[in-house]
């Protein structure tokens, strides 16, 4: 191999179990990495022959597609640097790296436990090579892999014997394969339009894309961030005729992409809004629209509720002119275990007890918006 500059081509060795039989293991030792590797660098001889001119690295670590999906390819960049560390001709140009007393080498090849039960488990692989050899190589690897690149029969038998549980699938996958198989699994759940603000933020993260949700929720991608519109503006700008209903699936559907933005490490914001303070934090989103006033009693808490959801937001009010309700603030929590950091947040905010006044409703007040009663609490 030449001595000038290497290019990274991303590759993926996809490992399909079957139901209910997840692998427990997310990692491999460092000989194990090195046996796999061996294995791997024959599969590529045979499947893309131009491969051997090139360096393979293996991750001996198994993701899901959300942890190898996320702006910048983190997985891939920390893997292509620690491979660009060994010198050329080590290991005739292949490198595996693993753990080390239960660690792997940098902490970005270290997946997450959190998504460590899914039926699809995901090795990094790495080729690199120099110009034009990285160019013909990439037109052959998106080619070949995607037709006809079925792991050998030793590599799929090592992996069944190491990781302890059957396999029904191993293949070769590119990134962009991968891309592709992601799309389709989100299009296939009613969530097009969450991968268009992903595959920005991956591939063009420079660009703005907006789009709008399956419920006609309009989101932005913008400066590595996605804006939502706030669930209480939306349902001010709605016509739906049970509000209350249309307001409940319109959280459910913002918790479903929250969720899934975080796992692709994207944050979610609320979009800017004329007089009113948005923030987001850790698994709720929160927006003020004035201070407490002193002249009327303090402000409380209420929480509004749909069936199946439990508390879909938070309103902190207080009864103004003529005993009518004068909210304050609107909060959602986005996941359960921050519906108590949301309540602290509002009690410290408005200075009153961290109390949540349950209603079992979402209110409404008399123009259709989400609301806070008019009569006292007790």
């Amino acid at each position: 191999m030449d001595s000038s500059p290497l290019l990274a081509l991303p590759v993926v060795l996809a490992i399909e179990t079957g139901a209910g039989d997840a692998a427990r293991r997310t990692t491999l030792s460092r000989d194990e990495a090195a046996e796999l590797a061996g294995h791997i660098a024959t599969d590529l001889q045979a499947l893309v022959p131009a491969a051997t001119e090139a360096r393979l690295a293996v991750a001996g670590a198994l993701f899901d597609a959300v942890e190898l999906l996320r702006p910048g390819f983190p997985v891939w960049a920390t893997l292509d640097e620690l491979a660009r560390r060994v010198p050329r001709g080590h290991l005739d140009n292949v490198v595996a790296f693993g753990t080390h007393e239960g660690r792997m080498p940098a902490q970005p090849l270290e997946p997450d436990a959190a998504y460590a039960d899914g039926p699809m488990r995901l090795l990094p692989i790495t080729l690199l090579a120099p110009e034009p050899l990285a160019t013909t190589l990439a037109e052959q690897l998106e080619l070949d892999l995607v037709g006809r690149g079925e792991a050998g029969q030793r590599t799929a038998d090592w992996l069944i014997r190491t990781l302890g549980v059957p396999l029904e699938h191993v293949r070769y996958l590119s990134r962009n394969d991968l891309l592709a198989l992601t799309c389709v699994q989100y299009e296939h759940v009613n969530l097009a339009p969450l991968w268009s603000l992903l595959e920005t933020a991956l591939l063009t993260p420079y660009r703005e894309e907006a789009t709008l949700s399956a419920r006609g929720l309009p989101l932005r991608y913008a400066q590595g961030a996605v804006q939502v519109q706030s669930p209480a503006q939306w349902l001010a700008e709605s016509h739906d005729a049970d509000r209350a209903h249309a307001f409940a699936g319109i959280v459910f559907e913002l918790r479903q992409y929250a969720a899934l933005l975080e796992a692709h490490a994207l944050p979610l914001r609320l979009a800017p809004a004329d007089c009113v303070s948005a923030q987001a934090r850790d698994g709720y989103l929160l927006e003020t629209f004035g201070e407490a006033d002193t002249a009327y009693e303090p402000p409380l808490l209420v929480a509004h509720e749909a069936p199946g959801l439990g508390v879909v937001a938070v309103t902190a009010a207080q009864r103004g002119d003529g005993g009518r309700a004068r909210v304050l603030a609107h909060g959602y929590p986005l996941q359960p275990r921050a519906l108590g950091a949301l309540v602290s947040a509002l009690a410290e905010q408005f200075g009153i007890a961290p109390d949540l006044h349950a209603l079992g409703r979402i209110q409404l007040d008399a123009d259709g918006r989400l609301g806070a009663p008019d009569t006292p609490l007790h």
